[in-house]
Formats: structure tokens, sequence, C-alpha cells
């Protein structure tokens, strides 16, 4: 009897483990390269806020950094992790999701 109840733990057992592999694992990557990217900023680069502002950055702190929007020299503070991205040129978009 305890044999055949383990037999039936077999294919939820396989099935936590194609989730992990298929899931979990990929996602937790993910996120440790936007972290590690967000880690990295230095002044001058161009970057992409998660609400679409784009901007180079001009003051880099701890837990936030200075944006220059425009060529009206328009600073905005916001936090690392509202970074969404990075990029090089205007039409050359580079999310980090896509690596």
């Amino acid at each position: 009897m305890t044999q055949n109840a383990m037999l039936n733990f077999i294919p939820l057992i396989i099935m936590f483990v194609l989730f992990y592999f298929l899931m979990i694992r990929p996602q937790k990557k993910k996120a440790n390269e936007i972290n590690a990217m967000r880690e990295n900023l230095k002044v001058g680069d161009k970057i992409i806020t998660i609400g679409g502002i784009i901007g180079k950055v001009v003051l880099v702190k701890e837990d936030y950094l200075v944006i220059e929007t425009s060529s009206d020299n328009t600073k905005i503070e916001i936090m690392k992790w509202g970074i969404n991205g990075t990029y090089k040129k205007n039409t050359d978009l580079k999310d980090t999701e896509e690596e």
C-alpha cells in the first residue's frame, strides 16, 4: 500500500521540477541581471524608466539617481528600482528582459 502511495506522488514531483526549471529559475536569473544593471549605472548612461521616461544619468546615489530628461536640463530624481533598461541610441532601445 505504501509503494502505491509513493507512485501517486511521482507525477507531482515531476511537475514541481518542471515548474522550477521552466518558470522560477529563469525569473530569478532575469531579476539578478536587472539588479546588476541597476547597480552598475554610472554618470552619462542613458536609461528608460518603468514609466517610459528617457533620460541621461547625471548623479548616482545609493538608492536613487538624478536623470536629465531634455535639452532644457530638466532633472528628475528617481529610485533605482524604477529603471527598466539602458539604451545606446535614441532608436536602439535595449530592454533587459531580452538578454
